[in-house]
């Protein structure tokens, strides 16, 4: 059995005295033993979020690093930078990146190589827009998009499928549509990096998931958890959708 994986996205939102009262709550509904938590703030809130986090059940991860690991890259953070803080994760070619700031399958997948040399693990992030979509070519655009895992380190690595039609939209994609795209990727991964890899890889759904569309996309076989946007903002959100995967216990 895959242990579900559910991450918080905050995006460009949040502050130091928000980031420790929300940790707090969220400690507070979590039980050993459940799905992994992952949060991810902004990079100025993780040393806060560290702290707060440490000897939880919840890890920190950052929103993206550079594939360098030093240099002249104004404005950008190196993946042993956040080792250093006590991160444990990255998110990597989130569709906003690649959509806003010129990010690409090759560059996405040259940090995810830096964030796992600094033994960061790696959430890995694709998917296709709604003209894909429409245009019937969701499955080519994931073949495409993950030939690049296949560098990567399954151990150290989760796929998270955001189809970028879904994400800050309030549109989500049917469990169906999203179960049919996992599979689609796991075998995928299977013939990137093997079977017993593809069957022990997490891949997770993203886009627009809420505490009322939660179980019933978490409960497709082969999504293995969540990336969760805007609905992570809220501690009491986010823990309905943790409470919400296979395996799991809420404390109240």
């Amino acid at each position: 059995m895959r242990r579900p994986l559910v991450a918080a996205n905050w995006k460009m939102h949040g502050t130091i005295d928000g980031v420790q009262r929300y940790l707090e709550t969220l400690v507070g509904r979590l039980q050993g033993g459940g799905p992994q938590v992952v949060v991810c703030p902004p990079y100025t809130l993780l040393p806060a979020a560290v702290m707060v986090a440490t000897g939880s059940a919840v890890e920190i991860g950052a929103q993206n690093c550079h594939w360098e690991e030093k240099g002249a890259f104004t404005g950008e953070i190196a993946a042993p930078m956040l080792a250093e803080l006590g991160v444990k994760w990255a998110v990597v070619g989130h569709s906003e990146r690649r959509q806003y700031f010129a990010e690409t399958d090759a560059t996405a997948a040259a940090r995810a190589r830096a964030a796992q040399r600094a033994g960061l693990g790696v959430i890995f992030c694709l998917g296709e827009t709604l003209d894909q979509r429409e245009g019937g070519e969701t499955l080519a655009v994931l073949e495409r998009q993950s030939a690049v895992l296949a560098g990567l380190e399954p151990a150290r690595l989760a796929v998270a499928y955001e189809p970028v039609w879904a994400i800050g939209t309030g549109r989500n994609a049917t469990p169906e549509q999203a179960q049919e795209a996992h599979a689609f990727l796991r075998q995928r991964i299977a013939s990137l990096l093997g079977t017993d890899a593809a069957t022990g890889l997490r891949i997770l759904y993203g886009g627009s998931v809420k505490p009322d569309n939660a179980a019933a996309i978490l409960a497709q076989p082969d999504v293995d958890g969540a990336l969760v946007g805007g609905a992570s903002l809220d501690a009491e959100a986010f823990s309905a959708i943790i409470h919400a995967a296979p395996g799991s216990s809420r404390v109240d």
